[in-house]
């Protein structure tokens, strides 16, 4: 029996290699021959990368190939997201300057600060979407904040067979 916890999946996936084959899996699945080569792995590492990403619950095999599980699925979607990010890193950093920058005069209200998110974000909606949800915090009541303040305090660990 193991435990299931965002830090476990995180810790999956950390490692580059990990990381190839999951992608490889959730973007061509198939064959466990092709992937084997495709990846340029020895015979161990292979084994012990894949062993971790069926643990974690993120593949599953079937007649000798590799598919994403759905909860593999939401994991994949989570980590392109933060590809995403990086790639916007300099832009997201212009962000945190400037409403830096504006806490020594007068702040910026959350409509005119989501403008120079939608400015900078350009194309980007998703990353839109979590900036503004931030920004408008505001429009959150204090028993939810509570409410999700403890819910990151207190990672969720599952148990599986």
């Amino acid at each position: 029996m193991g435990f299931l916890s965002i830090a476990n999946v995180l810790k999956v996936i950390s490692d580059d290699n990990s990381l190839v084959l999951f992608n490889t899996i959730a973007l061509a699945p198939g064959d466990s021959d092709i992937l084997k080569t495709t990846v340029k792995l020895t015979r161990k590492q292979y084994y012990s990368r894949m062993s971790g990403l069926v643990k974690a619950g993120l593949v599953k095999r079937k007649n000798g190939d590799y598919f994403v599980t759905s909860f593999g699925k939401i994991v994949y979607d989570a980590q392109v997201m933060i590809g995403k990010a990086v790639q916007s890193y300099w832009k997201l950093k212009a962000l945190d300057s400037f409403k830096l920058s504006s806490s020594s005069g007068p702040q910026l209200r959350a409509e005119e600060y989501n403008k120079v998110i939608d400015v900078l974000m350009n194309g980007k909606d998703e990353i839109k979407d979590i900036l503004r949800k931030f920004n408008n915090k505001d429009d959150i009541g204090d028993p939810q904040k509570e409410t999700i303040y403890t819910q990151q305090l207190i990672p969720s660990r599952l148990s599986y067979e």
